[in-house]
């Protein structure tokens, strides 16, 4: 890692995936994750300097937070969560989640086992009371009409990894644009994370760095940072954190970094 992070750094999107004999993937899936246990990503964090992280549930749970609410329990100063809420989960489950640190709910249309995006207002429903934001999965590019309907609801929206369009042509798609209107208003939030899933460089990933240009000239207070770790249905070479960390030293300055690292995840997810 070329230089260290500022103290109070976050990870605003990680997953963990213990082994499958204490906490069994759901079926159907759309991949199966070798094991990635929290203590895995807790060494990397102590090599890195992040003090903060967000654990989102993967899609491979489906419905069981056994080990989301496990991690949580576990860790509950430096953890706060995004859970999955369905339609017909349970309002005691939320109520504990939120207990627990969870302030989200995550809507996945990308892969098998997510919550419907037709449920997305009456899920947000749900959750309002609670100050949730709504975490969306989506192709921006493709998918601008869930956008569109979740910023509908009045809820934060959070959007993963830039967005999810394939950086060759997320710039010209009104989805994207859509998406920089809403940071410009406040009404959204861009993790800066999984920069692999929309480039088409398996490398430096320079083809993204428009992307993250646009989003931050649209609004540095709303973008977070997240490590995708351990990067789930990525195929080889795998990112390395370390690596992913110093495109940040790259494409942003230091002010610009303490916002996205410290600043911004501290007001999103209630570090105080």
């Amino acid at each position: 890692m070329k230089q260290s992070l500022p103290a109070g750094s976050c990870d605003a999107h990680f997953h963990v995936f213990e082994d499958p004999a204490a906490f069994p993937f759901a079926t159907p899936r759309s991949y199966t994750p070798p094991v990635a246990s929290m203590a895995d990503y807790l060494a990397i964090c102590t090599q890195l300097g992040i003090s903060r992280s967000v654990l989102v549930h993967p899609s491979v749970y489906g419905r069981d937070h056994s080990s989301f609410e496990a991690a949580l329990i576990a860790h509950p100063n430096r953890l706060r969560g995004v859970a999955v809420v369905y339609s017909d989960t349970l309002d005691t489950d939320i109520e504990r989640w939120h207990h627990l640190g969870s302030r989200g709910t995550r809507f996945n249309a990308l892969f098998a086992g997510g919550a419907d995006t037709n449920d997305l207002r009456a899920i947000a429903d749900r959750v309002r009371a609670l100050g949730w934001h709504l975490q969306l999965l989506i192709d921006v590019g493709r998918q601008p009409e869930v956008l569109r309907a979740a910023a509908a609801t009045g809820l934060p929206v959070i959007v993963d990894h830039f967005g999810h369009a394939d950086a060759a042509g997320a710039m010209q798609s009104a989805g994207f644009q859509d998406l920089l209107a809403l940071l410009r208003e406040g009404r959204a939030w861009v993790k800066l994370s999984g920069a692999y899933r929309v480039s088409n460089n398996r490398t430096n990933y320079a083809d993204a760095r428009p992307l993250a240009d646009a989003l931050l000239a649209a609004n540095p207070d709303q973008l977070v940072w997240g490590s995708d770790w351990p990067h789930p249905a990525i195929a080889d070479p795998q990112p390395k954190v370390g690596d992913l960390v110093n495109l940040l030293f790259e494409w942003h300055d230091a002010a610009q970094i303490k916002k996205i690292l410290v600043h911004n995840p501290a007001r999103l997810y209630g570090w105080g």
